[in-house]
């Protein structure tokens, strides 16, 4: 039911854009009301409203917190047209009927990340704008809401090319978008007062994926994965790239402040790292980490913290990966790799800032912090004092099993990831998978060390791992059998570190 608009009210904190639309409501002879600096703005540039104060018979009060909150406001947006009693009310009370809404909110949260000043985030809590826009979007059999600048070139083409009037599906859809805005507004406030940042669904942009997990399951991503790549290269992001990504760049984001000065390339298979290696230059740091497992490596996420030079695009032209991030490409290094149209190219632009994962499961959402740090303590437990290239390898392989499935090892040695066991049901599998990958490829285990992700329940797994070569352990402990473990490091001279930090990832 097409419905022509004859009134509206205007109230923004943002006048960007607005002007086009003043100009098209005078055009079209429509009554504009409007109350504080949208007042002034209109009247500014050349147009025509009435005060809501003439209206309401209040001025705007208490610092401004109280201007459009009144019964004749918003009788005027929930008034049904169809409903003779109101129509008899509305008459009855002077209330006048009110066919466009245009309302934005204050930044609240613009202002939550530019200060820490409470009292000024407080006043960014805007209250008259979410009701005027739930007003608006519950009656959008007769009320058009316009809640976000972006859809304000959509209510210039109504005013310009449909002669002002609206059909029923654009008024419900616009409602939906309003809708969007004000839970998006909310979950922000709640965000702040809970301390916070579950990512919220509303009012953010949208992107169809070819498919989910598998092609049967339908796939959406909700967000702007543009704030942190620039695509250079390649087809459309999948689901599973996405979350091989997300893992790609949280083991990654554990580099990105390393002191060392040397470069880390990690390449991922199904959210587990297959390979990493740490080294003076690119192209070493890709050698070392295809290395680790380069048949894994086949079809996988590769992830390097420094510039992709043209050494090194050479030594990976050949290999098949479905992606490769990189904070910089020189120019040579990206002709090379753009040889291949499909290939995924990503320029790394900054890292997500999530204090916190979520995950739906059962009926609800479970949320938890981030897993931050390493160890929260570094005690020589074993047989003698880890050397000090033993401490750098533990540490190190203390990160890369920090980011492996549970049950979860890691072997390393020489700042380069040699086996990986998880997501094993036991540990001791875990380690046994560790050594056979090292093994596979050939690696000399000797003064290795190995890093797992929670303690050792029994000492099965250092006898093991000491029989292969290994010589230092990292463990968080909390079993109460550890001393059976120390116990054998000392017995055989063999280093652990106890850091009291458990890493389970499920």
């Amino acid at each position: 039911m097409q419905k022509k608009i004859k009134s509206a009210l205007i109230s923004v904190y943002n006048k960007e854009g607005l002007q086009p639309i003043i100009s098209l409501l005078q055009q079209q002879n429509i009554t504009i009301y409007s109350t504080g600096g949208t007042q002034k703005f209109i009247e500014e540039n050349g147009g025509k409203c009435i005060p809501v104060e003439s209206l309401t018979s209040y001025p705007s009060i208490l610092g401004g917190r109280v201007k459009t909150l009144h019964p004749v406001v918003f009788g005027g947006f929930l008034g049904r047209r169809d409903v003779e009693n109101d129509l008899k009310e509305m008459q009855q009370y002077k209330i006048p009927e009110i066919d466009l809404v245009v309302v934005d909110l204050y930044p609240f949260e613009e202002t939550v990340r530019t200060t820490n000043d409470e009292k000024a985030i407080i006043e960014k809590i805007d209250i008259g704008g979410p009701s005027m826009i739930r007003a608006a979007a519950k009656n959008f059999q007769s009320v058009v809401v316009i809640a976000d600048k972006n859809d304000y070139r959509k209510l210039e083409n109504i005013l310009s090319d449909s002669g002002a009037a609206t059909s029923l599906e654009e008024r419900k859809e616009l409602a939906a978008k309003a809708f969007d805005v004000c839970s998006r507004y909310d979950i922000a406030i709640s965000n702040y007062f809970n301390e916070t940042d579950f990512i919220n669904p509303f009012q953010t942009e949208k992107k169809v994926l070819r498919y989910g997990e598998n092609p049967h399951q339908a796939g959406l991503f909700i967000g702007n994965i543009n704030e942190i790549f620039e695509q250079l290269n390649g087809k459309e992001l999948s689901y599973n790239n996405l979350v091989d990504i997300d893992a790609a760049l949280q083991l990654m984001s554990e580099f990105k402040n390393d002191d060392s000065q040397k470069i880390t390339f990690i390449i991922f298979k199904h959210t587990n790292a297959c390979g990493v290696a740490q080294r003076q230059s690119a192209a070493e740091a890709f050698t070392g980490s295809l290395a680790g497992d380069p048949e894994s490596a086949f079809g996988g996420v590769l992830i390097c913290n420094s510039t992709i030079d043209k050494k090194t695009a050479d030594l990976m032209k050949d290999l098949f990966f479905e992606v490769l991030i990189a904070p910089s490409f020189d120019e040579d290094a990206l002709t090379v790799l753009q040889s291949k149209k499909n290939r995924i190219i990503l320029k790394l632009k900054m890292f997500p800032g999530k204090r916190q994962q979520s995950r739906t499961l059962l009926n609800g959402l479970l949320v938890q912090d981030n897993d931050k740090g390493n160890y929260s303590e570094w005690k020589e437990e074993g047989g003698k004092n880890a050397t000090e290239q033993e401490k750098e390898d533990l540490i190190f392989a203390n990160l890369i099993c920090k980011h492996l499935k549970s049950n979860a090892i890691a072997i390393v040695k020489n700042k380069q990831l040699l086996g990986k066991g998880c997501g094993q049901t036991s540990r001791v599998d875990a380690l046994r998978q560790a050594i056979a990958k090292a093994n596979q490829f050939e690696f000399d285990l000797q003064n290795a060390v190995v890093a797992s992700d929670a303690f050792f329940p029994f000492d099965d797994c250092v006898k093991i791992a000491h029989a292969a070569g290994i010589t230092a352990f990292v463990q968080p402990g909390g079993s109460i059998r550890d001393k059976d473990s120390i116990e054998y490091c000392k017995e055989n001279n063999l280093a652990m570190a106890i850091t009291g930090m458990r890493h389970f990832k499920h």
